[in-house]
């Protein structure tokens, strides 16, 4: 199997140096590297076009855009570099299974990390979305694994099947477009899963590219986006609240009550929006049932 990366940077000029360096390292190498480029303002567009040079499936969009946002933007970017890749393609006669979605400010240690996902999707044919596990350094220097249930993969080292995204009908415009990915294809029956054996590491906290409080923030307002029961958002605002720091709960909450209150844009995929309601709160009342059993 071969596959194909999608990257969108913003002035990462530290954090892009240690991702190209991991995927240099890999034992199977992409077929085809999209890097876009959303108008940095740093070194990133220099260290991308030495990159191209050197190697010849690095290929680069270079949009002039403003301030960074990931909101909807970053998936207008997304998008943009996944067509760029579909025209490539198909203008060089170029064939891929997988397709990744990587952000910039990852890198992996592992050599056969990529190779490693691959095989998983080689053993199942079922197999639609898959991830690794993400593990980030903390303020000790420590490499700390990102809490995430076992039942959710990781948006920015995420990869898909060809047949997959096809299906789904390619990257959707949309406040939190991966989580969106994730549910149309299961609603496709496609299955998802994370692989924690393998790693990738996230050179900040996830959430954190604009400031932990402002992410907590973004992640309220997509959810309200999304539609996902209230119930959910309080108990998981509780759960941020808890945790160090406590005030990325208050952030997390207000990013939810204050898109409510300003009444904004809610998505207008139907699906999205009853599963978010309706059947996101089941799946993770039996995910909580079934652990509970087991202990």
């Amino acid at each position: 199997m071969n596959y194909i990366i999608i990257t969108p940077v913003k002035n990462e000029e530290k954090s892009l140096k240690d991702l190209i360096g991991s995927i240099l390292s890999q034992s199977i190498k992409p077929s085809l590297w999209v890097i876009v480029d959303d108008g940095s303002t740093d070194r990133t567009s220099e260290i991308i076009q030495d990159t191209k040079k050197n190697h010849s499936w690095v290929e680069s969009i270079y949009l002039n855009e403003g301030y960074r946002d990931l909101t909807i933007h970053i998936s207008e970017v997304i998008k943009r570099g996944f067509d760029f890749a579909q025209s490539f393609c198909k203008e060089h006669t170029m064939t891929y299974d997988c397709i990744m979605f990587l952000d910039s400010d990852m890198y992996t240690q592992d050599n056969d990390f990529f190779k490693k996902l691959l095989t998983v999707f080689e053993n199942d044919e079922g197999l639609g979305i898959a991830s690794g596990n993400i593990q980030y350094i903390d303020a000790s220097g420590n490499l700390q694994d990102a809490q995430s249930r076992d039942d959710t993969i990781s948006g920015g080292e995420m990869m898909c099947t060809r047949a997959c995204i096809e299906e789904i009908g390619g990257v959707p415009i949309s406040y939190a477009w991966e989580s969106v990915m994730r549910v149309k294809a299961m609603l496709k029956e496609w299955k998802i899963k994370r692989f924690n054996d393998i790693k990738m590491i996230h050179s900040r906290e996830t959430g954190s590219a604009e400031g932990l409080k402002k992410g907590y923030y973004l992640k309220g307002t997509s959810e309200y986006y999304l539609d996902m029961n209230p119930c959910i958002v309080a108990a998981k605002g509780l759960k941020y609240c808890f945790k160090r720091p406590h005030y990325l709960g208050f952030a997390y909450l207000f990013g939810y009550i204050s898109s409510y209150i300003h009444q904004k844009e809610k998505t207008n995929d139907p699906e999205v929006r009853e599963y978010y309601y309706y059947q996101k709160p089941r799946e993770i009342w039996q995910y909580y049932f079934n652990k509970f059993r087991r202990t």
